[in-house]
């Protein structure tokens, strides 16, 4: 087995336990259920923001642990006044360190969009991602069929939530459905977890020209996003290369700062 099918199964056992437990109904009743959700497509479009998704995450299967000590609602915080167009938070525990406790503390502080990140593999998990205050989920085209994206994405934008489809293969591509929200191309292989950047560039290319489309994995220099954005992608999903050091959120502030220098310079330039 790979490494992702190891995940998605105990994700399948994990789930069904937890649905046995917490039914939809209770679910259902939590204070987030009927708020409304922030658009992470129209924050990742607005011209004054960065268009970097930044992510919270204490470790990974290939990295093992990447920061123990950050605390969520300090670093989102952070985050967003740094000027990051969203958030990313994962929920797994198993393989990433997360909890849903990590979304409900970051919604409470009220502002900027949050993609719940998670391997969903039932609508159960939708509901629960909308119960503790999610804006947007993930669905990885490498472990559900075109039906299930079609039917995950229904009952998402029925709960309000938008739909972030990641792809990291041409056959992944074509489980593309035109009422996907956003389009992620992943740089890395969730099956060797190996990190091809240009996969991007050549995966982008076949998509519709409309389509919000977002880099994910393997952005370490501020110069990748300068290149990513001359073909045309608008979002960029970027969690260790912050995470990974003792302050994530000035991290990403003095990211976002190289960007906007270096887009000045070469505007005074033109």
């Amino acid at each position: 087995m790979t490494i992702l099918d190891k995940i998605i199964s105990y994700k399948r056992e994990e789930v069904e336990k937890l649905a046995n437990s917490v039914p939809i109904k209770l679910l259902e009743e939590s204070s987030f259920f009927q708020m409304d959700c922030i658009s992470l497509k129209q924050q990742l479009q607005r011209k004054n923001k960065s268009g970097i998704i930044a992510e919270f995450k204490r470790q990974s299967p290939s990295k093992g642990i990447i920061n123990e000590t950050a605390i969520v609602t300090e670093t989102v915080k952070g985050y967003l006044d740094a000027g990051a167009s969203g958030i990313s938070i994962l929920t797994d525990t198993k393989s990433f360190g997360g909890k849903n406790e990590d979304v409900i503390s970051a919604k409470k502080m009220g502002f900027g969009p949050i993609l719940r990140k998670d391997f969903t593999i039932s609508e159960y998990q939708i509901i629960e991602a909308k119960s503790i205050g999610a804006d947007a989920i993930l669905l990885i085209a490498a472990v559900l069929s075109k039906n299930e994206i079609k039917q995950f994405t229904s009952l998402a934008h029925n709960l309000g939530l938008e739909v972030l489809l990641e792809v990291h293969t041409q056959e992944e591509l074509d489980k593309y459905i035109p009422e996907i929200n956003l389009v992620g191309i992943n740089n890395r292989d969730l099956n060797t977890f190996k990190v091809d950047f240009d996969n991007s560039i050549r995966l982008a290319e076949l998509l519709p020209a409309e389509t919000v489309k977002i880099a994910e994995s393997g952005i370490s220099d501020f110069k990748n996003i300068i290149e990513l954005k001359k073909h045309g992608f608008e979002g960029f999903l970027i969690g260790e290369n912050f995470m990974k050091t003792s302050n994530p959120a000035q991290a990403c502030k003095k990211f976002i700062e190289n960007i906007s220098q270096f887009e000045n310079v070469q505007g005074n330039y033109n």
